[in-house]
């Protein structure tokens, strides 16, 4: 029997977007969420503000889910996960796994926002020491901090004055098999790092990187901005390691402008990690039966002009979960897929009824 429900998997910003979008237009949701609250990574991990305005996250990101649990159309399901699906596109049986034990969840549509993760950079060299030392941290790692406006050494609680970003960190590496661009990772270290000089204006930030990757607006929101309002000094170069020097670390590299090996003295080191598939995408992709890409993330079928539509028909995808994306990209590809998702429903029902 055919379904007029979506089901959205994800609560963070995309599976928000999509959610609100299909209910604004009449449809009926049943947003899934594996952890026990909605917003996503952003929630989850902290974010201070967000790229490229740096408007505080906390309170955008309420407002997004507001806007979904307000909604008569909408029932939301925390703390569940999708274990299996059943069913063909139009009449899907989800069984769903969470505190009342498996449940069925009947839907005509899906749409999948599972998100990444951030690249562990202990997971395959320890040449920066992330687990060695406790003052190299990642971008993620810094925004907790930036989002109780104190950023401290964690090895002594002290305000770092001397600090510096390493970009491309998990990211456009074929040895590891990420040959791709994380596409933020350039945007949010220089917002971080103008936020360490608003924090800490006695302090130095640099930024050691291939190459810089600001795409759309970012060049003036950002850039242009860190280094000429806010003096962050961008060195490229590559930095082959991070090693003890006494109570600071010392930052071994070539400075490629120069043609030269350079050493600095740091406080602390941010490591600019990118970004992977999350577990959840990785495992949706198996119980949904939609193909991944070579790197994990969902495939879209469609080529550019379709970017959201699955192997599977009946099953749509957004934001990070079809492979590195910023929020503005997220919750427009969410806009999308929960279209297409509708329009898909719709040619259904008309398709039964004729």
């Amino acid at each position: 029997m055919s379904s007029d429900t979506i089901a959205v998997i994800g609560g963070g910003p995309g599976g928000l977007r999509a959610a609100h979008a299909i209910a604004e237009i009449g449809g009926t949701v049943v947003l899934i969420e594996q952890r026990d609250f909605l917003g996503g990574t952003p929630i989850a991990e902290n974010y201070a503000g967000l790229t490229p305005h740096g408007e505080p996250a906390g309170p955008q990101i309420q407002r997004m889910i507001e806007a979904v649990t307000a909604h008569p159309g909408t029932d939301v399901r925390l703390g569940c996960e999708v274990t299996a699906l059943s069913g063909e596109a139009g009449a899907f049986t989800l069984t769903v796994r969470g505190p009342a034990g498996e449940q069925p969840a009947q839907c005509g549509a899906i749409v999948l926002a599972t998100g990444f993760t951030h690249f562990d950079p202990g997971r395959e060299t320890q040449l920066y020491g992330y687990y060695e030392y406790p003052d190299v941290i990642t971008l993620p790692d810094l925004e907790a901090m930036l989002s109780q406006h104190q950023v401290v050494r964690p090895s002594n609680g002290q305000p770092p004055e001397r600090v510096c970003f390493i970009q491309c960190v998990g990211s456009r590496d074929r040895h590891i098999g990420n040959e791709y661009c994380s596409k933020v990772c350039c945007g949010v270290a220089s917002k971080e790092a103008i936020e360490i000089r608003q924090l800490l204006p006695g302090s130095k930030v640099y930024i050691f990187y291939i190459d810089m990757r600001m795409y759309g607006y970012w060049e003036n929101e950002i850039y242009w901005p860190a280094q000429e309002k806010h003096h962050v000094q961008y060195v490229k170069g590559m930095i082959t390691e991070v090693i003890s020097k006494g109570e600071r670390l010392l930052v071994r590299g070539e400075d490629t402008t120069m043609g030269r090996p350079m050493e600095l003295e740091m406080d602390m080191v941010v490591l600019s990690v990118g970004m992977e598939p999350s577990a959840g995408t990785r495992r949706m992709a198996r119980v949904l039966g939609v193909a991944q890409n070579k790197y994990g993330f969902i495939h879209a079928v469609g080529g550019p002009l379709d970017t959201v539509s699955t192997s599977r028909p009946g099953i749509f995808a957004c934001g990070a979960a079809l492979g590195p994306a910023d929020l503005e990209d997220t919750v427009s590809s969410a806009a999308g897929a929960a279209m297409k998702a509708v329009g898909f429903l719709r040619r259904h029902a008309a398709a039964g009824a004729s």
